[in-house]
């Protein structure tokens, strides 16, 4: 009943469903009121970060700082080459004056009158001033750094796309191979090789990053991208999530196969797998957001600049002069964004995947 009104409501009919009916009750708005307060403070970090990366260097550093992007105003005056920024400047009568600043020294700021500009000068109290501000998105930062990267962005971008796009290939087959095997399987030793498989949860990757440095560097991939894809590609978690899903799959449709002639092969490939997408696009997800976010293995196995990804691109903006915040922003805009991306493709599948994971 509840589910075929959300169905013909849409998703306004399901925002608006009340518990006690038609009038709203007070765990209705404790509830709404939980859920607005988990949702800004969760996207309220995002959408500052989406909303600074097309601010001026200058607009980063105002404080306080200010919720859109602004510059301050500028004009050309006889005389000068260089545009003029524009303050409103209070005079001792209280009255208030556009006037454009010529330089700063201390707390006094010289300003001219850039409609007659033939009057001279005046010395003010920066105190007395207030720049002219108008609504501004800096894309020059985007550009900026299109330029300054020499071309190196777009390399690091296909380095990571590459080690995520694979990595998830591969972790989704092998995840799943094992998981069809754990939930169809009966064989001495399944439920100790399941358990074995959870408690590696319990292992931190700082613990094995060396041995699995060694490792890498053993096998010559050094440098190389494999070295970061190769050492990740199975995960406890894919396996566990899609064994639980695979379990809730009727035996009687894969012995209905075998009745017809099916290898293991077949009955994996065209019956488990695709009946097993939800969960598979949740591993998927898991998968991209990890090899897409890694830092610490590519930082011990990739060390030219030519192999680098994302991630390890973002750290060169902290240069000894301090932080490009500019830049940093834009690259951090750029590098979330294809994360939004599979988020969005893939969201359906996410709550009845992992809904689905834990009922057999």
């Amino acid at each position: 009943m509840h589910a075929s009104t959300t169905q013909r409501g849409g998703i306004g009919a399901f925002l608006t469903r009340r518990q006690g009916g038609i009038k709203a009750t007070w765990a209705d708005y404790v509830t709404y009121g939980y859920l607005l307060l988990g949702v800004v403070i969760m996207l309220l970090p995002v959408v500052w970060v989406f909303i600074s990366s097309f601010k001026a260097p200058a607009n980063l550093s105002e404080y306080p700082p200010t919720l859109v992007p602004q510059t301050v105003q500028t004009v050309m005056v006889d005389g000068f080459d260089d545009p003029l920024p524009l303050f409103n400047v209070t005079g001792e009568d209280g009255t208030v004056k556009r006037m454009a600043q010529l330089r700063r020294i201390g707390i006094r700021a010289q300003m001219i009158d850039p409609d007659n500009p033939a009057a001279g000068r005046v010395t003010v109290d920066v105190n007395d001033t207030s720049p002219v501000r108008k609504f501004h998105l800096a894309f020059e930062n985007y550009r900026e750094l299109l330029e300054t990267s020499g071309g190196n962005i777009w390399l690091n971008i296909y380095n990571s796309a590459f080690i995520t796009i694979i990595a998830t290939l591969i972790t989704l087959v092998m995840n799943s191979m094992a998981a069809f095997a754990l939930s169809k399987y009966r064989f001495t030793g399944s439920t100790i090789a399941l358990v074995a498989i959870i408690a590696t949860l319990m292992v931190p990757p700082t613990v094995i990053l060396v041995p699995t440095y060694l490792i890498v560097s053993e096998l010559g991939l050094v440098n190389n991208l494999w070295g970061v894809i190769l050492p990740t590609v199975a995960t406890p978690t894919g396996v566990f999530l899609l064994r639980q899903y695979m379990l809730t799959i009727p035996d009687e449709l894969l012995e209905a196969a075998r009745m017809d002639h099916a290898s293991e092969w077949q009955i994996y490939w065209r019956i488990v797998l695709p009946l097993a997408t939800p969960a598979l696009a949740v591993v998927a997800v898991f998968s991209v957001m990890s090899r897409w976010n890694d830092f610490l293995l590519p930082l011990i196995v990739l060390n030219r600049p030519e192999v680098h990804t994302l991630q390890l691109a973002l750290a060169g903006f902290q240069t000894e002069n301090g932080i490009v915040w500019h830049l940093l922003l834009a690259m951090t805009t750029l590098t979330a964004l294809p994360l939004a991306l599979v988020f969005l493709f893939l969201q359906r599948y996410i709550t009845a995947g992992i809904a689905s994971s834990g009922v057999k």
